[in-house]
């Protein structure tokens, strides 16, 4: 028994020393380091960990909204941030690509148990399972149809701007999973589901949901694309590794497109919740389909965009920069501006 458990310890000690091995120092010196009382100190201590700058629009239990900046937009020309400033939010397309969805379903304009087969028969012959991917699928991210992104030597400083481009990292690629069997998440599924779009409906997604979601909410400075403001509102973005300014790259389709401000970001996800965007039945069907924040990532620019039910409100964080530590450095930088903001309720 003695043996035993000295060869217990023995192996625990192991596995700590083991997975601190691996663990991002700055990232924990970070999380352990004492909670400032205010979020402007908070975020002057993240610029101060490698991040160029940063965003924070907090709207909270019907409250007036507050936004908070620290570091540099463009940090060449020491450029201040500014909260108006414009940011690519990446992934965060998803949440107006689903709630689309999910009006126009409501209204029966799609149906959301129509198969990818039925919806696409043209490409649908080089998607395995296409027969059995319904849009529901597509949109809860269950379809089985791997991430085109990350394969190897995806071009993201070049990225594909043609549809047809797109679709050669798509097709002809065996599945990961069986219809429905599990969650994964992949960035083909929203790609298919702006061609079910246009397919169904004859207009892209953009001129849907500037007509469905932008305008309806009034929203000003929120775009589909890299195009019809100034650019010098947009902030820099930056990654590890590089020195140059990445916010020429262009990054186009429903997987990951937008501009907006934090702002505008922020009053959107409240419309998620509080009845603005969605009639009853469209609420429902949203919330079976898909989830109420989400993150973006491309290079140079990191956000967070989520609803906080404690709080009830939302808390937007937009960083101009990006790489595998410095994510991890802004999760834990997001969730001590939200304990800040919990002890300040």
């Amino acid at each position: 028994m003695k043996i035993a458990r000295t060869i217990f310890i023995a192996v625990s000690i192991l596995a700590t020393v083991i997975s601190l091995w691996f663990v991002p120092w700055r990232t924990l010196v970070l999380h352990l380091s004492p909670l400032p009382e205010t979020v402007q100190a908070e975020l002057d201590q993240f610029t101060g960990a490698g991040i160029d700058g940063v965003i924070v629009y907090a709207s909270l239990d019907g409250k007036p909204a507050q936004t908070f900046v620290s570091g540099w937009s463009n940090r060449s020309a020491k450029t201040p941030v500014n909260p108006q400033n414009l940011f690519k939010i990446a992934s965060i397309t998803k949440l107006y690509v689903a709630a689309l969805v999910a009006k126009l379903a409501d209204r029966s304009e799609l149906d959301l148990d129509r198969t990818l087969a039925e919806y696409l028969p043209g490409v649908a012959v080089r998607i395995e399972n296409a027969d059995r991917i319904t849009l529901a699928m597509l949109v809860q991210h269950r379809s089985g149809i791997p991430n085109y992104s990350d394969v190897e030597g995806y071009p993201w400083f070049d990225p594909p701007t043609k549809e047809e481009d797109v679709l050669e990292f798509v097709l002809d690629q065996p599945a990961d999973f069986a219809p429905g069997a599990e969650y994964r998440y992949s960035n083909a599924n929203y790609f298919l589901i702006g061609m079910i779009l246009e397919a169904a409906l004859g207009q892209d997604y953009e001129q849907l949901i500037r007509r469905e979601i932008i305008d309806p909410l009034g929203l000003k400075n929120t775009y589909t694309s890299m195009a019809g403001f100034d650019m010098d509102r947009l902030m820099s973005g930056y990654t590890a590794g590089y020195d140059d300014d990445l916010k020429g790259i262009n990054y186009t389709g429903p997987m990951g497109s937008m501009i907006a401000t934090a702002e505008d970001v922020g009053l959107f996800l409240l419309s998620l919740h509080d009845g603005t965007l969605f009639s009853p039945s469209a609420q429902a069907i949203y919330s079976s389909l898909y989830e109420y924040g989400h993150t973006g990532l491309l290079p140079g620019y990191s956000s967070i965009a989520r609803y906080i039910p404690e709080l009830d409100g939302v808390v937007v964080q937009f960083a101009n920069k990006s790489g595998e530590r410095l994510w991890w450095i802004m999760e834990v930088n997001y969730d001590r501006v939200v304990r800040i903001l919990r002890e300040e309720d």
